[in-house]
């Protein structure tokens, strides 16, 4: 799907066809579509859908009469019927006219711009543009980390009550979806370094001023990431270690229990013995089954109050 939308007067709207000025947006667009745009703009088709492989690495890439730019965004997935978080490129090209985005599917990144949320946004001013476009993607990074952190909370709060081996993958899960952000912050972090390096990119003071906030907000992002993946390491740890003990205390009951039992079973295995009742004692007493069943009790009893004193029990 393509569209293309200008702004006028700070407000946008949407045009039938290539303009000057103009943003053109491109959603899993077909190798046809992509010809056409590659065509009309003389850009070399592989750099125009370089965003559709999920496996192309964020760059900055200056080529003849355009230069293209490519970044990983936060999205989200269904993985093992659940919801979950991963990142996808997404391709900015400028030209001379106009800008280009190219992404596989639709993001809150660019719905933002097209909605009119975004303050001093204009199609025109493209190198601002392309800084407003990786600020919010810095500030989506760092609310999915938030939501991330929240479901971990969620997990941390069950332990006392009904933690589960599920949640011990539901952990493992967020913590590799903070090592997919991280990775992707961190090559996100080396396009904006490139950015502030290159003469090419006209850039004005308050351009200038936008990417250093950029910067930071990647960097607070990647530090988040850190802070986050190490709780999880440590949450994660702990109910392991919760699961574990609970395992022993059940471990330890049913050996008391096994214990104990023991001991009924011994002297019922003794009686049970085929030799002349002479020998047994208190084989011909009266109520000797009785006698012999409340010394069993007796016992049992004695054992229980030992283990107890003991803080076996």
């Amino acid at each position: 799907m393509i569209s293309f939308y200008r702004t006028d007067d700070r407000k946008i709207h949407e045009e039938g066809s290539i303009v000057p000025g103009s943003w053109i947006n491109m959603i899993d667009p077909t190798m046809t579509e992509g010809e056409l745009i590659a065509k009309r703009l003389h850009i070399d088709i592989q750099d125009l859908l370089a965003a559709l492989d999920e496996e192309e690495s964020s760059r900055v890439e200056l080529e003849d009469g355009y230069t293209l730019i490519l970044v990983d965004i936060p999205t989200t997935e269904i993985r093992h019927d659940k919801e979950a978080y991963t990142t996808i490129p997404l391709g900015i090209i400028l030209t001379e006219d106009v800008i280009i985005t190219v992404c596989t599917e639709e993001t809150p990144v660019l719905q933002a711009f097209i909605n009119g949320r975004v303050k001093e946004f204009s199609t025109k001013k493209k190198m601002r543009f392309v800084y407003q476009i990786l600020f919010r993607v810095a500030a989506l990074y760092q609310t999915d980390l938030r939501i991330i952190d929240k479901k971990r909370t969620e997990i941390e709060e069950r332990i006392d009550d009904d933690t589960e081996d599920v949640d011990l993958i539901d952990l493992h899960a967020l913590e590799s979806t903070l090592v997919y952000f991280a990775t992707s912050l961190r090559a996100n972090g080396a396009v904006l370094d490139r950015l502030t390096r290159y003469k090419r990119l006209e850039q004005y003071p308050d351009d200038k001023d936008l990417l250093s906030d950029v910067i930071v907000e990647n960097r607070q992002a990647i530090e988040m990431t850190t802070i986050y993946r190490d709780i999880i390491n440590g949450t994660r740890e702990l109910m392991s270690s919760v699961l574990d003990n609970r395992l022993n205390n059940v471990m330890k009951m049913l050996t008391i229990v096994t214990l104990i039992m023991g001991v009924p079973t011994l002297i019922s295995g003794i009686y049970g013995m085929n030799v002349a009742s002479k020998w047994m004692p208190l084989a011909n007493t009266p109520h000797g089954f009785a006698i012999i069943c409340m010394i069993i009790v007796v016992v049992c009893v004695v054992m229980l109050l030992v283990l107890r004193r003991k803080k076996l029990l």
